[in-house]
């Protein structure tokens, strides 16, 4: 069994991150895609919403994709977001799985990735599916790094789609529209628990 992961805050899910899921999907030929919220990152944002309501909105976003599902991992721990913790425990919990499991990334952050709490180990553990926008100049960097050779990674271009969470917490805060940006369900999630409007 392979497993591939999409693991971050969600704070909100929003139609770049189905679109980067599905894409990667696609070109890797999945038959699934876990998503993982962070029950609490190690790098709190201070417009992090309650861990609930970040669950529920994934759950409500990818509803209607058989080829999405998701895991609450991370809450059932109750801990600091440790990618390295919640690999392990995703090995324990799936002895099937054979070889490494996928995790999909940002190219931001995975040239972070030697910063990353156990990241040696890491990289015996996963092969990291680096999601990119088509008009990204930068990616010759990632091969030359010294710092990011121990590391097992396969790029995926991805459409060019300028949408943040921080744009959408942005946008609710100053009462603009936000349609389109995120599922029709998830919008209504939002505005039906008052989310994001301090």
């Amino acid at each position: 069994m392979n497993l591939t992961v999409f693991s971050g805050t969600f704070n909100p899910i929003h139609i770049a991150h189905l679109i980067i899921a599905e894409t990667v999907k696609d070109e890797l030929g999945l038959d699934k895609v876990t998503f993982i919220p962070a029950f609490c990152p190690p790098h709190r944002d201070r417009e992090l919403a309650n861990p609930d309501h970040r669950l529920n909105m994934v759950k409500i976003a990818i509803q209607d994709n058989p080829s999405f599902e998701i895991s609450d991992i991370e809450f059932k721990r109750q801990e600091k977001s440790y990618t390295y913790l919640t690999i392990q425990d995703l090995f324990k919990k799936n002895p099937q799985i054979s070889g490494k499991i996928n995790f999909i990334i940002g190219s931001d952050a995975f040239k972070l990735i030697d910063t990353w709490y156990e990241a040696e180990k890491l990289a015996e553990l996963l092969n990291f599916i680096i999601v990119i926008r088509p008009d990204n100049t930068e990616i010759g960097k990632l091969f030359e790094n010294i710092k990011l050779k121990q590391f097992d990674f396969e790029i995926v271009k991805t459409p060019l789609l300028d949408i943040s969470s921080s744009d959408i917490r942005r946008r609710i805060k100053k009462k603009k529209s936000i349609k389109y940006l995120v599922p029709r369900a998830v919008e209504e999630y939002i505005y039906d628990n008052n989310l994001y409007i301090q």
